[in-house]
């Protein structure tokens, strides 16, 4: 794609992290075929250490992780003054994760992922987000 002054304009970095290496999988393969780039981490200790984590776009993290939870992760990425829009997995999420979630502004997707809901979800904070800084 290229922008009107014809410089060409990059995917969206997408980052999933998740403990399901078949999730990470499956995940990877549809996004890359809506046109997005995207990076898998076995964990948030992983994705933490990656020396490009800023460069990440969004973020697409399941909630339950041995060893951090996905509102730990997205707690330590805020911290770090990393802004960039996060979307929590889970399945059947309590009242109080909800809650929490909410205050966080952290939409939540639920599994098992139906339709293209994560991917409307996606797109949709994406655009929120608005102006991505340049790479």
């Amino acid at each position: 794609m290229t922008t009107p002054q014809g410089a060409v304009e990059m995917p969206p970095i997408v980052a999933v992290v998740d403990d399901d290496l078949a999730v990470c999988n499956s995940l990877k393969f549809s996004l890359e075929l809506e046109g997005l780039e995207v990076r898998t981490f076995p964990g948030g200790a992983e994705l933490l250490r990656a020396p490009d984590v800023a460069a990440c776009d969004c973020f697409v993290i399941d909630q339950k992780m041995p060893g951090m939870s996905g509102l730990e992760l997205i707690g330590k990425l805020r911290d770090r003054h990393i802004a960039a829009p996060a979307i929590l997995l889970i399945s059947q999420p309590s009242a109080a994760l909800s809650a929490r979630a909410a205050s966080a502004q952290v939409p939540i997707v639920e599994k098992p992922l139906l339709g293209n809901t994560l991917l409307d979800r996606i797109r949709e904070v994406l655009r929120r987000a608005e102006c991505r800084p340049e790479r």
